[in-house]
């Protein structure tokens, strides 16, 4: 951070802006522990210098990075004033979202999306982290089927979870259905040793692990009892009409045609369904169609019916993620996509991605 006693004046082509950050506010609250959020920011635009006197931020440089530094200090400062502090990674996700804007003045801002609550829960909220993310969000909102597909860690089916939870709450359901394909068991559970719960705990657990993020632990195998959650494979689902509830089926990538048909019919009265998969990591049995890659072709363009796309700069687990995603993907481009798949090790989304 350089503080001189008044910053210097822009050169010829240059642009200078300054952002004062109001007196109830402190610094830090800006800047960052140690100015670690500063240092963010001086990373992001290298050729910008950025001076703090005070309560008074400038920067000089290029016109449109320094119009950039002005809009997220503006950005910043809404979300802070929410109650709401400002992360490293918020600023990082700040600046890569000013910088993808198009200039439709219907776009969502970045306090826009960092200040949505979903759920809060146990002492914390569920937000949306990328703007993809909000969107995929709002379509829950707004339609009854919705397809959540990207690669692990994006937050697909944690953000589901939360809506789901989110509804049950506000009466909008009267019960939530998780489901799985069984894959790696084929679904022909009998020759696993145990009940019929030990069976398919192993292939369901993520998605418990995310309940217990949402709700209170005591409270849920009440409502499992009762039936208001129920967790089960996806050959549980055939023959049922399910009214009246939220229902996610996650792993859908491992889905067959037949059984992508089969859950999508399931759709029942006053009911919403998600459906969330990595098309890249299908395990089904070779020659064996995903249905989650056959479906888009079958539904594009039917109403009510919405695909949301996350892709690697939505990856909310640790940022080496997002690279291994994108290391993968180039490497099944110049391998004509011959050796995609296997299995990522930990499937479950947990908060929110991470």
């Amino acid at each position: 951070m350089t503080q001189p006693p008044t910053a210097h004046a822009p050169a010829p082509g240059q642009a200078r802006a300054q952002f004062t950050v109001p007196a109830k506010h402190p610094m830090v609250t800006m800047l960052g522990s140690g100015d670690s959020l500063l240092r963010v920011i001086e990373k992001a635009f290298p050729a910008t210098d950025i001076h703090v006197r005070g309560n008074e931020i400038s920067a000089i440089g290029d016109a449109r990075e320094v119009a950039l530094i002005q809009r997220l200090f503006d950005e910043m400062m809404l979300v802070l004033r929410t109650g709401q502090p400002m992360t490293e990674d918020a600023v990082e996700r700040s600046i890569a979202m000013l910088r993808e804007e198009t200039g439709d003045p219907a776009a969502e801002t970045p306090s826009e999306v960092l200040t949505q609550n979903i759920l809060s829960s146990r002492g914390r909220t569920i937000r949306p982290k990328t703007l993809n993310q909000k969107r995929y969000v709002d379509a829950i909102d707004k339609h009854t089927i919705v397809f959540g597909i990207g690669p692990a860690g994006t937050g697909k089916t944690y953000l589901a979870m939360a809506k789901a939870v989110q509804a049950l709450q506000s009466k909008q359901v009267t019960r939530i259905i998780l489901t799985r394909p069984a894959v790696e068991a084929g679904e022909r559970l009998g020759f696993l040793p145990g009940t019929l719960y030990e069976k398919i705990d192993p292939y369901l657990r993520p998605l418990y692990d995310a309940l217990h993020d949402m709700l209170d632990p005591d409270t849920i195998p009440k409502l499992m009892a009762n039936g208001t959650i129920e967790v089960a494979p996806l050959a549980y689902m055939r023959g049922r009409t399910l009214n009246d509830a939220f229902i996610i089926l996650d792993e859908a990538q491992n889905t067959n045609p037949e059984q992508m048909k089969m859950f999508l019919t399931r759709l029942g009265f006053d009911s919403k369904i998600v459906i969330t998969g990595d098309i890249t990591q299908v395990d089904l049995p070779g020659g064996t169609k995903s249905g989650l890659r056959q479906v888009r072709d079958i539904l594009e363009g039917v109403p009510d019916v919405h695909f949301s796309a996350l892709t690697s700069q939505d990856v909310v687990r640790h940022k080496l993620v997002g690279r291994i995603v994108d290391a993968y993907e180039q490497y099944d481009s110049r391998n004509g996509g011959r050796e995609g798949g296997g299995r990522d090790g930990g499937r479950h989304e947990s908060r929110n991605g991470k």
